[in-house]
């Protein structure tokens, strides 16, 4: 008889007698003889040691199940916010060459434009704040503001690219993360590149289904304006609430198709999907559960942008005063557009990861839930375990033909 406060006989060190298998306790000891009952080891046997992953301090219960295997970052059941926050910092902490390796890199590439583009017209501006009568053609300030927005347009362009590619990467040492594997940066681009294609499809599509219904709404506005709507002071109110509301409207369109099509770069990197098919697939998963899932990425969203903001603001704000009033030197500007860059850098190193990790355990969340995909993973990670390493055959589990339910 055991008092419940250690290993018995029964019940060898690690195991949870009362859990249901693949959490439970072994189907036979290794002292029982087939067709006998089970005996006692002799005194001072020492128990077998236990699998690996098993053994480890207990997590909160989730649902029925009083414990799950956690064999990689997050445990192998359906996920709290908690689980997803705490898994996608896991997957940051083991592998941060590759993670923020990355991150840093295409972050950088993306803020280096931006940056210059503001050191440009923070110059024009200090040289006209410090002595207006050298500002003697207003072409010196509007050539600020052109380089000012002709940075931020190459810097969105450029950011597409990276961010697509990041996403991808960081999606595929996610996958494999899952189940307790590493990937350095350069086998992770290998095992994504022939995706590629298609992420850059996801993305295209996703863009024209946000760009078309702003265009609309400005070519509204210009038809109203062209025809004489706002002339006066009442019409011109009028047409301002007009494009308020409109805009509202938009916001809630946006955010409406970018939780329904939010798992389709998992579904392209993860399961091989087309641009098309990896949108119709996010769109199913989404399904069902759309609110719980708007509402943790509008949350992981503002998480970030908020993080971000603090980590950056030191730098832009000693960056914008220097480009200011240092005197409209090349240095200065040079300084200017280096701490800006920087700042961006490092507010973006914490936002790419972050949201991308977080998304992509999402997916794995929706497709536990959905479809059992957990009993999947369970199955797999014992077989891991038993082996005591990961394979790269675990990458392939993703696949929908794996899945316990249609």
């Amino acid at each position: 008889m055991s008092d419940g406060h250690g290993p018995t006989p029964e019940t060898p060190r690690g195991w949870a007698a009362e859990q249901p298998p693949p959490y439970g306790a072994p189907p036979a000891s290794p002292w029982t003889a087939p067709g006998q009952q089970q005996i006692p080891p002799p005194p001072g046997t020492p128990f077998p040691p236990p699998p690996q992953g098993y053994g480890q301090a207990p997590y909160a219960p989730y649902g029925p199940h009083p414990q799950a295997m956690r064999p990689g970052i997050i445990p192998l059941r359906p996920l709290r916010l908690g689980d997803l926050y705490d898994g996608t910092i896991k997957l940051i902490r083991s592998n941060p060459k590759a993670v923020l390796g990355l991150s840093a890199i295409g972050a950088l590439v993306g803020s280096v434009p931006l940056a210059v583009g503001q050191a440009i017209m923070l110059e024009s501006m200090g040289a006209a704040i410090q002595d207006p009568r050298s500002v003697t053609d207003p072409a010196d300030i509007t050539g600020g503001f052109v380089g000012q927005y002709g940075g931020t347009i190459v810097s969105y362009l450029v950011s597409f690219i990276v961010v697509t590619v990041l996403t991808g990467v960081l999606t595929r040492i996610l996958g494999r993360a899952v189940f307790g594997g590493k990937m350095t940066a350069g086998e992770a681009w290998q095992a994504t590149r022939s995706r590629m294609p298609a992420l850059f499809g996801v993305v295209g599509l996703m863009t024209l289904i946000m760009l078309a219904p702003l265009a609309l709404i400005v070519l509204l506005v210009v038809a109203l304006v062209a025809g004489g709507f706002g002339g006066t002071p009442e019409s011109a109110g009028g047409l301002i609430l007009l494009f308020l509301l409109l805009l509202l409207l938009y916001l809630g369109y946006a955010l409406f198709f970018r939780t329904r099509f939010a798992f389709a770069p998992a579904a392209v990197v993860l399961e091989g999907r087309g641009p098309v098919e990896a949108m119709r697939r996010s769109w199913g998963l989404v399904t069902g559960d759309f609110w719980r899932v708007f509402g943790i990425l509008l949350l992981t969203s503002f998480v970030v942008g908020m993080v971000a903001t603090v980590l950056n603001i030191p730098f832009t704000l000693v960056g914008t005063v220097l480009g200011m009033l240092g005197g409209g030197g090349v240095w200065t500007v040079v300084a200017a557009a280096v701490l800006i860059a920087v700042g961006a850098t490092v507010g973006a190193m914490i936002t790419y990861p972050f949201e991308a990790g977080v998304a992509g355990l999402l997916y794995a969340d929706r497709r536990m839930r959905a479809e059992a995909f957990d009993l999947v993973l369970q199955t797999a990670a014992i077989e891991q375990q038993r082996q005591g390493w990961v394979h790269d055959s675990a990458d392939d589990l993703w696949h929908p033909s794996h899945s316990a339910r249609p």
